[in-house]
């Protein structure tokens, strides 16, 4: 998965959870010339507003600052995880069993990187994915990303 280095993820985590916010994913990415982003995932049981995000940029921004985590330029994002979710711990992979999802691997399994099916859950270190009416195992250590398809 595209996560940031554990120690960011945990300051992220010692910030933001204790504001009654769950910590989806962050992820720290390069921005091309002009430096890196610092994306944020959050999310709520009573959903995420634009005021949530704001609230939660200005304390991250805060602690960031001080602690200053992240080498050279970057740009802070926050924002909810949306309709097509991503899944960024192998937790999410449980808690979402029965959903269509989306997959992309590292590397070739089954002779492919993408899948679409249904999430099954995970076995040990294994996401579990109903494609196609066959049953695949992919190491949860080479999924390169994940999301939720949204169902209408």
């Amino acid at each position: 998965m595209q996560q940031a280095p554990e120690h960011l993820i945990e300051l992220t985590r010692s910030t933001i959870e204790p504001m009654g916010f769950e910590v989806v994913g962050v992820q720290l990415v390069s921005a091309g010339k002009h430096g890196k982003m610092l994306r944020i995932y959050i999310d709520s049981p009573q959903g995420i507003m634009l005021d949530d995000c704001a609230t939660v940029s200005r304390q991250m921004s805060a602690v960031l600052d001080v602690e200053d985590p992240v080498s050279g330029n970057y740009d802070l994002e926050v924002s909810s995880p949306g309709l097509d979710r991503p899944l960024f711990f192998i937790e999410h992979f449980e808690r979402f069993a029965g959903q269509k999802v989306t997959l992309r691997t590292t590397g070739s399994h089954h002779g492919r990187r993408k899948f679409k099916g249904k999430l099954l859950g995970i076995d040990g270190e294994d996401i579990q994915l109903e494609v196609e009416g066959e049953l695949m195992k992919l190491p949860f250590s080479d999924i390169d990303s994940a999301r939720i398809v949204p169902q209408f």
